[in-house]
């Protein structure tokens, strides 16, 4: 079956390479402008989102008449999901899981700095200063988790291991029923319940118009003295000048944050200078090959496609994940 693949990225992208070995019956058109965008889409099949510019996508989708599946190579929906995308009848699939290890290990990392006090560390070193200070372990603490999909369920898995006590939510919470790695879990009403009792709050949800500044002042007050907020999932999930105005007043411990409201952060914002923060540019998951990662998962939801099979992470876009 001959097929042709819109893919909308920078045509310089290394990892297009990928899609060299996928035989002469497929052909690939590669785009980052919006003319040839729109003038190619009528001849694909499928069109693949390798981007984080939304109208190339609404460009897309409205002349691919004859297309029949869409795929982001990210996890993240919230800037797919355009107008046009949600009233297409072609299904959505997205790299969802595809990053959950390296965000669950930087999960466990961010614990362990905020436990044995690395800044401390390194500043003493920076300085030449020998001076012992107290820290303390993960083991016996415990980890909650709002969103327990890939990111949030890899990331218990491996805080198990180090004797941490794991709580969760999630928007269906009688999925946990038959989950062994957690301790106790939480519905959506109780979430102010779930922060107060967890040393370490990790944040995995999706972005939707539910999670959209679900995390506000009410909540982070609920939060222990020495509570430690972690966001891997989107920046707007949190109140940012709430979290600010706790970190700044040391009603909380810290914050390590990999995702921000706006991206990039502003040179100015507070965060930067904060020793209270563990801050990441947005890349916690960007290990070795990453990007090689999502497109190895696309290729398999393309195999599937060709062989009519179910395909993997079909995305609700009402639900909007």
């Amino acid at each position: 079956m001959s097929l042709t693949l819109l893919v909308l990225a920078d045509p310089s992208a290394s990892w297009l390479k990928l899609l060299e070995k996928l035989g002469p019956d497929i052909n690939v058109i590669v785009s980052n402008d919006v003319t040839k965008v729109r003038e190619s889409a009528a001849q694909a099949d499928v069109i693949i989102n390798g981007t984080s510019n939304p109208p190339l996508l609404s460009a897309a989708i409205p002349p691919a008449r004859r297309a029949k599946w869409i795929h982001s190579l990210w996890t993240g929906v919230d800037n797919v999901l355009c107008p046009e995308v949600l009233a297409s009848p072609l299904p959505l699939t997205n790299g969802r899981g595809v990053f959950r290890r390296p965000l669950a290990e930087w999960t466990v990392g961010a614990m362990l700095y905020f436990a044995y006090n690395m800044r401390r560390m390194i500043r003493q070193q920076q300085a030449g200063v020998w001076e012992a200070f107290t820290t303390e372990e993960i083991q016996g603490k415990t980890l909650g988790i709002v969103g327990y999909g890939g990111i949030g369920s890899t990331a218990a898995e491996l805080a198990r291991p180090f004797g941490m006590r794991i709580i969760a939510l999630r928007r269906r919470p009688e999925l946990f029923q038959t989950d062994a790695l957690v301790d106790e879990s939480f519905a959506l009403a109780k979430l102010d319940q779930m922060m107060a009792a967890s040393d370490y709050i990790l944040l995995a949800a999706p972005l939707t118009e539910e999670t959209r500044g679900m995390i506000g002042a009410a909540q982070i007050a609920a939060m222990k003295p020495t509570g430690v907020l972690i966001n891997v999932g989107r920046g707007a999930v949190v109140d940012e000048p709430a979290l600010v105005q706790a970190l700044e007043n040391g009603k909380i411990r810290g914050a390590a944050l990999d995702v921000f409201a706006v991206e990039p952060l502003p040179a100015d914002h507070p965060f930067y200078k904060m020793e209270n923060v563990l801050l990441s540019p947005h890349t916690a998951d960007h290990v070795r090959d990453f990007i090689h990662l999502a497109v190895e998962s696309f290729l398999e939801n393309l195999r599937r496609f060709r062989a009519n099979e179910p395909l993997l992470n079909l995305v609700d876009k009402h639900a909007g994940y």
